[in-house]
């Protein structure tokens, strides 16, 4: 599965999949192929962080 390239679309798509159908990062990331530290370095490049409690990416202040 090809995942969304602009960096605010990957946010949204994420984070909905977290929200919808996966408990964490490490299962989103292993179901959709996904390497986990490019995923969080591209989020982070616009400022957001995974926040584990949560489960979603969230703004870094």
């Amino acid at each position: 599965m090809r995942i969304p390239k602009d960096p605010y679309i990957l946010l949204s798509y994420i984070n909905t999949k977290l929200r919808d159908e996966y408990h964490n990062l490490e299962d989103l990331c292993i179901s959709l192929n996904v390497d986990r530290i490019e995923l969080e370095t591209v989020l982070s490049g616009i400022d957001y962080a995974y926040v584990r409690d949560l489960n979603r990416f969230t703004a870094v202040l």
